[in-house]
């Protein structure tokens, strides 16, 4: 699992930052003039900061609201294709919420002690925001009412994916915890994944993801404002890699597959961590480039690469104290697959194998587990196209 602590920044660099990339906002609306020439109009001063409730949420109250989140990162094209179906569907107000880097292996992690950064953003006709925290702290900040004039969507919806969250996958997955957080707090949800496979899947996959899933989303949504939606569970929708040419959706058990952590030691002389560090802040080096003529930023900066550590673990004699006796070592994790022999044809992943569309219904009250299983598989197996016309008949 990849740890938060790898991003925190000096408090201090933090301040810094933000003073100067605001002046520098304030300037740019201005096309150069001095800021003190030239009168501020109060939108443009609620759109620097919008980190309000008051600031972008031009809500329509009368359609239900669904949240939208991820843990590939905002700019991912499963979140973005899923955000412009739902806005062309026109029958929701749709937000978004979701980390502004990827954080797909992030697990159930929340950012504790540290100030996050939120920005307002633009994607299709939703109210969005991209927040440098995990998925979690995204739905969590979402419902809070802290950043939204509302506390409770409709539904939340964390995807698309870009690869399978099946098994024990599901404790690692950022979308799944994503989903798993608004359960906590008492809002149905559902992640949704795209089965991705090296050298055979390609990004239209993600609209043909959308495609296949948007019905269950829509007669989720309805059901919902019914009162019919299975209660106390989440739905995690595996999609096959060919998405158009999946079975139907069947509800599948949640197994007990999952990849092999294998710890590789690196070579110290190729240690990748300057190039790990440029890349996973890409956006910041950008910025303190564009603000080399502020000093303090350019130092603080430097520093930071200089101080940065990066997937290393270091092993310490209790005895040795000076630098001379210190031992480092340096490790990369990878996940690797392995053969699965369960033959189940109920479990998500044997159903997504088989070119099911797999939905796995979650639970965090164990006690309960088996009434939600079987209540989310009877309202699944009433979404299959041809029970689709008698089921909304009946309702």
């Amino acid at each position: 699992m990849t740890s938060v602590k790898n991003n925190f920044l000096p408090p201090g660099l933090v301040s810094n930052l933000e003073e100067v990339l605001l002046s520098k906002k304030k300037k740019n609306g201005n096309n150069g003039e001095d800021e003190d020439d030239k009168k501020t109009d109060d939108k443009t001063d609620e759109s620097a900061e919008p980190s309000t409730s008051d600031s972008v949420d031009n809500s329509d109250n009368s359609k239900p609201i669904v949240l939208v989140t991820n843990g590939d990162g905002i700019d991912s094209p499963g979140l973005v294709f899923l955000v412009e179906a739902l806005v062309r569907e026109g029958l929701y107000n749709v937000h978004v919420c979701a980390p502004q880097s990827e954080k797909s292996v992030s697990g159930h992690s929340v950012t504790l002690g540290e100030t996050i950064a939120v920005n307002s953003t633009e994607i299709s006709g939703a109210t969005a925001y991209e927040v440098s925290g995990t998925p979690v702290d995204c739905v969590s900040l979402a419902l809070s009412g802290a950043l939204f004039s509302w506390s409770k969507p409709l539904l939340v919806i964390s995807g698309i994916n870009r690869g399978s969250s099946c098994g024990h996958h599901m404790f690692y997955s950022g979308a799944v915890s994503g989903a798993r957080e608004a359960l906590l707090s008492g809002v149905p949800s559902m992640s949704i994944s795209l089965n991705w496979k090296k050298d055979e899947s390609q990004e239209s996959h993600f609209k043909d993801a959308v495609t296949v899933c948007l019905p269950l989303v829509n007669a989720a949504i309805r059901d919902i404002e019914k009162g019919v939606f299975p209660k106390s569970c989440a739905l995690d929708i595996e999609i096959p890699t060919a998405p158009l040419t999946n079975k139907g959706f069947k509800s599948t058990k949640q197994s007990m597959w999952r990849s092999t952590l294998c710890w590789q030691a690196v070579s110290a002389n190729r240690h990748p961590s300057a190039g790990h560090f440029m890349s996973n802040q890409q956006s910041l080096g950008i910025q303190l480039a564009q603000l080399s003529r502020d000093a303090s930023a350019a130092g603080a900066a430097r520093r930071l690469t200089t101080q940065k550590k990066n997937v290393e673990i270091e092993s310490v004699g209790a005895a040795a104290k000076s630098n001379s006796n210190r031992v480092k070592k340096y490790f990369r994790l990878e996940f690797l697959d392995k053969e699965q022999e369960d033959t189940d044809e109920d479990l998500d992943f044997r159903a997504l194998e088989n070119g099911f569309v797999a939905v796995t219904p979650l639970s965090v009250n164990l006690h309960s587990e088996s009434d939600t299983q079987a209540a989310a598989s009877d309202w699944i197996s009433a979404q299959q196209p041809g029970n689709q016309e008698s089921s909304s008949t009946q309702s």
